[in-house]
């Protein structure tokens, strides 16, 4: 009598299934709490003042830009053990920053995030409008990099294409500067050799003195409510 056999399974085990090519947004947040948001603004304004315009701004611009069907959002934020903060809203992926300083902080999801362009904002510009946001989306698909200009010199937006590979723009730069802006711009072209073309969105506003904050609140006013956009 033949013996039997163990039957061999001919299943194989199933593959990984690859991230969906698509837009991807992210927004940089800290969890709002006394002391460690809005410093400079809190040595004009205090600290009380200063924590009550991050948590209006950061809650209008999550609200604003986070649940929008022309990008995938998440929430990048610090330190990272406040990932799992009930601030966040339910529905928007968090992830953390991570170490290092804001430049590398912000290239982080750049090499990390699944296949299509990237853009990252932050959460102390209470002008940023979906319209805003899908014009720089639109930069990309021509040009490899795009940046939001602030009007003291930064800019609160930057995206990438990521094709055919990352751009590194972040060497020597002078954070919180009138030519933050100029020295990643300059980095862009000494890394590229002059050939990539750069795109831009609207100028806008930061929030970082109590100048600043005064501008806002006329504008926007005191809740910094989701207004109207144009899409």
């Amino acid at each position: 009598m033949a013996r039997n056999r163990p039957i061999q399974s001919k299943m194989r085990a199933p593959r990984a299934i690859a991230a969906p090519f698509r837009a991807r947004l992210v927004i940089m947040a800290k969890v709002p709490v006394a002391g460690n948001v809005k410093t400079r603004l809190a040595r004009e304004v205090g600290v009380a003042e200063a924590l009550r315009f991050y948590r209006a701004t950061s809650k209008a611009i999550v609200g604003r830009l986070g649940h929008q069907p022309f990008w995938e959002t998440a929430i990048a934020v610090a330190p990272d053990s406040g990932v799992g903060n009930r601030t966040w809203p339910h529905g928007i992926k968090r992830v953390a920053q991570g170490g290092g300083d804001l430049g590398a902080r912000m290239q982080r999801p750049m090499r990390c995030l699944g296949p299509g362009p990237v853009c990252v904002v932050g959460t102390d510009v209470p002008g940023i409008t979906v319209a805003l946001v899908r014009r720089a989306f639109r930069e990309l698909g021509g040009r490899r990099i795009v940046f939001g200009p602030a009007a003291d010199g930064g800019f609160w937006l930057i995206g990438q294409r990521r094709r055919p590979r990352l751009i590194a723009p972040y060497s020597n730069v002078r954070w919180s500067h009138p030519e933050t802006l100029a020295d990643v711009l300059a980095n862009v072209e000494r890394g590229q050799g002059g050939r990539t073309s750069v795109g831009f969105t609207g100028q806008l506003h930061d929030v970082d003195d109590a100048v600043d904050l005064a501008r806002t609140r006329g504008r926007f006013g005191r809740r910094l409510l989701a207004f109207p956009d144009k899409r």
